[in-house]
């Protein structure tokens, strides 16, 4: 009887010992996943400002190449910002094969590899607001994506994530791997 009171004991206490001690031996890492992002604050995105609509001397050609198909893509540089959420916003400009021309108000996260269309402009002017805007993953493996061209070669590039005087100089020159550099 004193065996099986002693089982029923053991098996009792057991989690216990067994929790305390590798809390001992191990400190508090059964908490690590969730410590290790707490001092972290969570991101939060600024309010953007509509931009004026592009005029045609502030825009800018991408070189899409043959993946652009037939479209031609414009940036709108005075449009271009980096803020301080680590968000560049700009405008684009989209002229078809078939003559027909979209203005958008975008966003670019570097840091998530994401894009998202606030706004769309009108020949009038004004600007209609992206009701369903959502942040998108740059689709980095579909060709004739602009958002990729501009992801990897302008706005999010190796030499410094939303950086305005990078960003300034890879729209002069084309591109961070056009140009000289």
């Amino acid at each position: 009887m004193k065996t099986l009171s002693a089982l029923v004991l053991f098996l009792l206490a057991g989690p216990a010992l067994a929790g305390s001690w590798a809390e001992d031996k191990f400190g508090q890492w059964g908490t690590f996943d969730y410590d290790f992002d707490a001092n972290q604050k969570p991101w939060k995105e600024i309010e953007a400002q509509l931009p004026p609509l592009p005029k045609p001397a502030g825009l800018r050609e991408l070189d899409m190449g043959p993946a652009g198909g037939g479209h031609h893509y414009f940036v709108d540089v005075p449009s271009v910002t980096a803020a301080s959420d680590g968000v560049v916003r700009y405008t684009v400009v989209i002229r078809t094969a078939g003559g027909a021309e979209n203005v958008n108000f975008e966003g670019m996260r570097c840091a998530t590899g994401e894009h998202k269309i606030y706004a769309f402009g009108h020949p009038d002017g004004s600007w209609s607001r992206n009701r369903y805007a959502a942040w998108q993953p740059v689709e980095a493996r579909r060709d004739g994506s602009y958002q990729k061209e501009l992801f990897f070669h302008y706005f999010c590039t190796v030499d410094g994530d939303a950086d305005m005087k990078t960003i300034r100089r890879a729209l002069e020159r084309g591109g961070i791997r056009r140009g000289g550099d």
